[in-house]
């Protein structure tokens, strides 16, 4: 019987082959997106899934309350591990590491194959916990003693083959690495990489009691008021035990040790799984996943999926008529309505069986086509992949349920004695539920509608946010950051900018602190007694200028002058927001005035026009500018204009690279144009702008191959009647009209269907805007009349073929 429905299912194929490749090239679409994004979001999910009681582990963070905000950073102060482990029950484990920065690597010189690495990552110290808490396979080793002193290290395979060239990863035990040409540390431990999917990248793992007292020194570690995000702590609560409960407890030990606390300051936990995700705290300077992102891609992949069902469901019906005699003899000969409907099913999961081969072979090429949004470490492997070949088989299933279940009951229940009468077309043409047949071709048209209007809408405020003047100058701008010990300042950046000076292609020169907008930002509590007496406190963004910085970047005074060059701090300026929050509606109100530091009063000598700090997701808040730079090295250098010379940039940047290696003959050259840093804080919305266009082009696409299709078989049904429209006098333009009103009318049925749709959607979007751009009533305007043309263009490849056609021929059709 199976073979009989295949034998069937392949002779429908042949002979209706344009709707056969329709609904396969629908379908196929459709799962090949489904495949990639459950790729993606599986691969995304699996983060730490694979620790051990994952479910328990926790990392404490920090968040320092400000006057006006929350700070949140993922580190602790050093005294918190030790004061948690003794004061805190109810923890079975817990681990403290501190990321370390990049370090400089020698190996030992007796080794023949010794070298240096000189900016090596993925370093943390830490003890013989953390292998506790985070199990490891050991080549060489156990986790009891290999850390458990000062001047041990613990190396993966793969870091020890890189460092001593061994064949096997376990002659590296008892070999020296010296750390920044002051460090040893002999090599105790061997163990194997993780090959899981994680954030637990690190490779090298120094005790912890190695570095502690240059902790205390450099990074006040042992001060409960010191805060940085390298400081990690992890624990794992004994079985039972409610986080809220190590909540409250982490909350009372922080009050007993706050007595001197600058800012109030608490520490709570935040779960292992959802580090990958929290756009709060880093994940080790990790690129993190995106929830909403991942939720945006599954409805983008369930639409692409429904589009093509409707294809498959609309398709089939339209031709339900013309297997009826084929379904009346099976009834006759004591078919079943069950069989036949098997028999309508198991023809639709062939077809989607067929898709899903189309979409297997596509996954690769879309893998690479999609690489710059493919996380790294994702792979496509249906062989040693499990859940994505279950994932692929329930796929089909389910696209085969919703495909072929309602058509599989049209076509079921047809009578016998009516079918071979001839009389079960004309006998079910008025209950044959035509409504649900455009019912579906709008819903079609509605989601392509929508992605239409979200692409403008998205496009649009990302052409704002690159184009809005931010209040500073962003093109032809370099910078680059020199390397710098506050404990061991060299004064080398001095020795390098007056090379610079010397250079003819840089147009204006600043050693100043960060860029006027970047990532990081540094925040200060500050203290400023206004004109009626009273002392307003607040947190403020703060950042370093030179007496160039402000006139390099074309940034606008309001009142005052320009900071003076020093050293060390004796002067601020201010925006023209933080003079505003004082209470100063003139800006040269608020000149001679001071702020009040910890230490003295700094006097305000400039207000600046508001510039933007941060992307447009964000308000502008109180800034103020210091002229201490001794210790924020960072060079910005205006280029001349190119002109007729293209190599002007080039010949320049080549100029600088070479001053530099003849200041930092060790230290790579490495700078970016500030335009180019700005278009990185909308990094997130020009993927989401590339995935709508995609998600666009292939809703149009399914949504006019059903269109088509549709087209084409109602064209077929009514070639008799065209041919006598013709021969009484109609003409080729009334034909055309004719046959296209009625899937017109749905395309703009659904135009005024998705329109508020969208309205509502990308205006919550523009929400997470402090500034945006306006819902112009031309976006409507323009994506309605794009899909009528659209929709007109696909009907017009056969209405005017069939409206041309010899009506002589269409007579004569039977």
């Amino acid at each position: 019987m199976f073979k009989n429905y295949l034998v069937v299912a392949f002779r429908n194929f042949r002979r209706k082959k344009i709707f056969s490749l329709i609904n396969i090239a629908g379908l196929a679409i459709g799962i090949s997106a489904a495949l990639v994004i459950y790729l993606i979001v599986h691969y995304e999910f699996s983060f730490e899934r694979f620790q051990k009681d994952g479910n328990r582990i926790y990392r404490i963070v920090t968040n320092m309350h400000f006057p006006d905000q929350d700070f949140k950073n993922s580190g602790v102060p050093g005294p918190l591990p030790a004061a948690v482990r003794s004061d805190i029950p109810g923890i079975e484990e817990s681990a403290v590491f501190w990321v370390s920065n990049p370090l400089k690597i020698a190996i030992a010189a007796n080794n023949s194959q010794g070298n240096i690495f000189k900016k090596q990552d993925q370093i943390i110290y830490t003890d013989d916990h953390y292998f506790k808490l985070f199990p490891y396979q050991w080549v060489v080793g156990s986790p009891n003693s290999v850390l458990n002193g000062p001047n041990k290290v613990v190396l993966t395979e793969s870091r020890a083959k890189t460092y001593f060239h061994f064949a096997d990863p376990a002659q590296a035990i008892g070999q020296t690495i010296t750390y920044d040409d002051t460090i040893k540390a002999t090599v105790t431990g061997i163990i194997k990489d993780l090959d899981k999917v994680t954030d637990f990248t690190f490779k090298e793992f120094v005790s912890l009691s190695t570095f502690s007292e240059s902790l205390k020194k450099n990074y006040e570690w042992d001060s409960w008021g010191s805060l940085s995000s390298q400081s990690q702590f992890f624990i794992k609560l004994q079985k039972g035990i409610d986080e809220k409960k190590i909540n409250a407890a982490l909350a009372d030990l922080r009050k007993r040790h706050s007595k001197n606390d600058y800012l109030a300051t608490d520490h709570f936990l935040q779960a292992l799984n959802d580090i990958h995700f929290s756009a709060d705290f880093d994940a080790f300077d990790h690129r993190q996943g995106h929830k909403p992102t991942l939720y945006g891609l599954l409805a983008v992949a369930a639409f692409l999926l429904l589009l093509g069902c409707i294809n498959f469901i609309n398709l089939t019906t339209a031709q339900a008529s013309q297997r009826a005699k084929e379904i009346g003899i099976r009834k006759t000969m004591g078919s079943s309505k069950r069989q036949l409907v098997f028999q309508f099913l198991s023809e639709t999961i062939l077809m989607t069986s067929l898709a899903a081969i189309v979409s297997i072979l596509l996954t690769r090429w879309l893998l690479r086509v999609f690489s710059a949004y493919i996380p790294e470490g994702l792979h496509f492997d249906l062989l040693n992949q499990p859940g994505l070949f279950v994932f692929i088989v329930v796929l089909i299933l389910v696209v085969s349920l919703l495909s072929g279940f309602y058509p599989a009951l049209i076509l079921s229940g047809y009578k016998p004695v009516l079918v071979l009468k001839n009389l079960a077309y004309a006998s079910t043409a008025q209950n044959r539920k035509v409504w649900i047949r455009k019912t579906l071709t709008v819903t079609q048209f509605v989601i392509a509608q929508f992605f239409i209007i979200a692409t403008m809408v998205v496009g649009k405020q990302i052409r704002y946010s690159l184009n809005e003047d931010m209040g500073f100058k962003k093109d032809a701008i370099i910078n680059f950051n020199v390397p710098y010990n506050r404990q061991h300042p060299d004064k080398k950046q001095f020795v390098l900018q007056e090379k610079l000076k010397s250079i003819p292609g840089i147009q204006k020169l600043s050693l100043a602190g960060p860029p006027p907008a970047t990532d990081g930002i540094e925040i200060s509590t500050m203290k400023v007694v206004n004109k009626a007496g009273k002392e307003i406190e607040t947190s403020v963004e703060v950042k370093q200028a030179d007496t160039n910085y402000f006139d390099l970047y074309k940034m606008k005074f309001l009142a005052g002058r320009n900071l003076r060059q020093s050293d060390t701090l004796n002067e601020y300026v201010i925006n023209e927001t933080y003079a505003r929050f004082l209470g100063y509606k003139d800006p040269a109100d608020i000149i001679g005035h001071f702020i009040d530091r910890s230490d003295k009063k700094v006097p305000i000598v400039g207000v600046l026009a508001d510039i933007h700090t941060k992307s447009l997701h964000s308000s502008i808040q109180p800034l103020a500018f210091s002229n201490e730079n001794e210790s924020h090295p960072t060079f910005h250098i205006a280029l001349m204009p190119k002109g007729e010379n293209t190599d002007t940039w080039k010949k320049t940047i080549a100029a600088i690279g070479t001053a530099w290696k003849e200041v930092y003959s060790d230290e790579e050259f490495n700078y970016e144009f500030f335009d180019e840093s700005i278009a990185k804080f909308y990094k997130t919305e020009q993927d989401t702008a590339n995935l709508l266009n995609w998600s666009t082009g292939l809703a149009i696409f399914i949504s006019c191959l059903g269109l088509l299709g549709l087209v084409i078989y109602t064209t077929t049904q009514r070639t008799k009647e065209i041919g006598v429209r013709k021969v009484l006098g109609a003409s080729v333009s009334q034909i055309v009209s004719l046959l296209s009103g009625d899937f017109i009318s749905l395309v703009l049925l659904a135009f005024v269907i998705a329109a508020p749709l969208a309205w509502w959607a990308m205006n919550k979007w523009l929400q997470d805007f402090a500034y945006r751009t306006n819902f112009s009533w031309w976006i409507f305007a323009l994506s309605g009349a794009f899909m009528f043309i659209v929709a007109l263009l696909t009907l017009s490849i056969q209405t005017i073929r069939s409206a041309i056609a010899n009506p002589v021929k269409s007579l004569r059709t039977e």
